[in-house]
């Protein structure tokens, strides 16, 4: 192992620090779960700040990174649905955009080119509300009553950033797939 693999490391664990999250919502301990999820989004600003600052970037890197946000927060979600707080109809939404993602990724990887990730503004606000929705609902169970019109907000911000930004990666990397088939 080389210094270049320590990002990569570090987003292996934090796949793996899933299971402890996960088991701390459904075992409705909140309080440890939030210190897990603060852990794991500590190691996700970790991994990407060596990356990043040090050149340390790999192909693998571009994968793992947003594979082990994906994982702890549709985990996070399933969770927090299983146990009522927070609606299964908002899971099935988020879960639907990534299977929309993902068909579309793999569908123009082996169609039309080589997919490089570069997530849109919107995923980026997408991924900020989903966060923000996991930290909340379990701040609000755990350590600090939120007042329940925040958590009903930050429900349908999540519902409308889901929908915008998968909606946004079908267009544009539908045009981008038409371009392409042009050439």
């Amino acid at each position: 192992m080389t210094r270049e693999d320590i990002p990569n490391l570090i987003s292996v664990l934090r796949i793996f620090l899933t299971i402890p999250v996960v088991w701390m919502l459904l075992e409705q301990q909140f309080e440890i779960a939030l210190v897990l999820f603060f852990v794991a989004g500590v190691s996700d600003g970790l991994d990407g700040y060596l990356a990043k600052h040090y050149g340390w970037t790999s192909r693998l890197g571009g994968l793992l990174d947003p594979l082990a946000d994906k994982v702890l927060l549709v985990s996070s979600y399933l969770s927090l649905a299983v146990v009522g707080m927070i609606p299964v109809w908002l899971v099935m939404l988020v879960i639907l955009r990534d299977l929309v993602i993902v068909t579309g990724a793999l569908v123009y990887s082996f169609r039309v080119e080589e997919l490089e990730a570069e997530p849109s503004m919107i995923s980026k606000v997408n991924t900020v509300t989903q966060i923000v929705l996991v930290l909340s609902v379990v701040l609000d169970e755990g350590l600090l009553a939120l007042p329940s019109l925040f958590i009903t907000i930050m429900i349908w911000a999540v519902a409308v950033t889901t929908v915008a930004s998968g909606a946004d990666y079908v267009w544009v990397w539908s045009r981008r797939a038409a371009r392409q088939g042009k050439k």
